[in-house]
């Protein structure tokens, strides 16, 4: 999503870096830039007039004029604009003091607002709520049908009380449903409302009717991101004639331009509050609009990707997991297996990927990564046996060639994955064992920390010498002081060798060295 505009600002951005001052003629020609670059990207031409012109005003001022870097000041100026562009800050859904909560979703037929209901009613499962979808769209033919099998999906109650296919009265379901919800317990109702494939009156007359009816805490307004300038006019017709709180986005994975993104928010004053980029139903998040504009900038999108991992991943499974890693020789390719589908599960690699900063300018590179790669591999790993997984090293050349064969790959591939599978667990150790640098677990100790045990205390040969370690034992074990070998007790009241005598009346218990009291 947003590949369009994404490439075209990096490219603007990038021959700024270069430059160590901005003049005016460089902050116009950047602007212009940003203007073909908006216009491109299928964004209202209102909504590119006040973009370029915030972005001027701001660039000419002295946060640029006085900052080290006057193109990173740029940049953090484009992306302040396009955050407030895409509505400022993330907007909560409202709930209802009082279960329960009336969600209502209108739209055009074709947006996706079906799917829709079944993909919000699961993020709203996970975060512990109890949804309820309504069949309130019984004009579509199958419409009852499709969102009965998507809450079966989803592992939500449907409330369908008429068969649909034209048949039944769509304000008399909605407004039973919220009785029956409070009798089953249900604290969300999601209305599912029916579409045309244009503006209509007979449109905004059902759709105002079971607003009327069931007064809904929010009205979500379901926009196809597919359909560029149109969603605009679109949005704005359903703002003047029912009136929503919320913009929904549909099908982003599939437009790479997403003008209809920046301008729906502009016009209509509505916060865009959810995102679908994907065809499953967990493919569907809340909308933030600062990590929509990092992305936009290339600047990645790090903690989506926290969130995604921390949603998948079991924290006594990773923790479990990290122990393995970190002793090394516990890490079995059965554990390999159950990492890479965990990995699996939080969505395709692409796209993963695509949430690290700076991997704009490795599209191409991304556009080449093979899911089935994945699936090769854990097709080599479920043709060994128990007794291989835990102990690749038994795997000789028959035992390549039979997981060859029951894998459908060849033996080479077989082979490296092997080889590879060593060489990690080889970097692992490295890792647990601190890889020799001071202070890390497992690796050389500092100085201080090298102390050898004392050794025991040598005995000269020379007897003088013998003496003398005797009597420092003697007087380290003891609490009298040590005495002087016999020939020194000059001190302790015998005689000094010649030479070493004493002054006559001279006390050393006196005796003071320079500077000192």
């Amino acid at each position: 999503m947003f590949e369009t505009l994404s490439d075209r600002l990096t490219s603007v951005f990038s021959s700024l870096r270069s430059k160590g001052r901005l003049t005016d003629a460089d902050i116009d020609a950047t602007c212009r830039e940003i203007r073909i670059a908006l216009l491109e990207a299928d964004v209202a031409l209102p909504v590119v007039r006040d973009f370029v012109s915030h972005v001027k005003e701001r660039a000419r001022g002295a946060e640029v004029s006085q900052a080290l870097n006057p193109a990173q000041q740029v940049v953090k100026i484009v992306n302040d604009e396009l955050v407030q562009i895409l509505g400022g800050e993330t907007r909560r859904l409202r709930y209802a003091k009082t279960p329960p909560t009336v969600i209502m979703l209108a739209g055009l037929q074709g947006a996706g607002k079906t799917t829709l209901a079944g993909k919000l009613a699961r993020w709203l499962r996970e975060q512990g709520h109890a949804p309820l979808l309504v069949a309130a769209d019984l004009q579509r033919p199958n419409a009852v049908q499709q969102l009965q099998v998507v809450g079966e999906r989803a592992q939500v109650a449907v409330h369908a009380p008429e068969p649909g296919n034209g048949v039944g009265d769509p304000v008399a379901v909605a407004r039973g449903s919220i009785d029956h919800a409070r009798r089953q317990q249900h604290d969300i109702v999601i209305i599912d409302t029916a579409g045309r494939l244009g503006i209509d009156q007979e449109l905004m007359k059902q759709a105002a009717d079971i607003r009327d009816a069931v007064s809904p805490d929010e009205v979500l307004f379901v926009v196809d991101a597919m359909i560029g300038q149109d969603a605009v006019t679109t949005a704005q017709a359903f703002m003047d004639g029912v009136g929503f709180d919320g913009v929904v986005l549909t099908k982003l994975d599939g437009d790479a331009r997403g003008g209809a993104a920046l301008s729906v928010r502009h016009i209509t004053g509505r916060p865009i509050m959810f995102a679908s980029t994907g065809e499953k139903l967990e493919d569907f998040d809340a909308f933030h609009p600062d990590r929509m504009a990092s992305r936009i900038l290339d600047m990645g999108d790090i903690l989506t990707l926290i969130e995604q991992a921390q949603r998948t991943f079991d924290e006594e499974e990773a923790a479990k997991m990290a122990g393995k890693l970190v002793s090394g020789d516990g890490f079995t390719l059965d554990d390999f297996l159950e990492q890479m589908m965990m990995v699996r599960k939080m969505g395709p690699l692409k796209n993963l990927l695509g949430m690290m900063p700076g991997m704009g300018q490795m599209r191409e590179q991304l556009n080449q990564v093979d899911e089935r790669d994945l699936d090769r591999v854990a097709a080599i790993i479920r043709s060994m046996t128990p007794a291989e997984r835990q102990d690749p090293k038994m795997i000789n050349g028959s035992r390549r060639a039979r997981i060859a064969r029951g894998s459908g790959v060849s033996v080479t591939e077989v082979s490296n994955l092997v080889t590879r599978f060593f060489d990690a667990q080889k970097m692992m150790k490295q890792v647990a064992g601190g890889m020799g640098i001071p202070g890390m677990p497992g690796g050389r100790k500092g100085k201080a920390a090298q102390k050898k045990p004392k050794k025991g205390r040598r005995v000269s040969g020379d007897p003088r010498k013998a003496a003398l370690g005797k009597a420092g034992a003697a007087g380290a074990g003891s609490s009298t002081p040590p005495q002087l070998p016999p020939g020194l007790g000059g001190l302790g009241g015998g005689t000094l060798p010649p030479g070493l005598e004493l002054p006559p009346g001279f006390d050393p218990s006196k005796f003071r060295l320079p500077g000192q009291k």
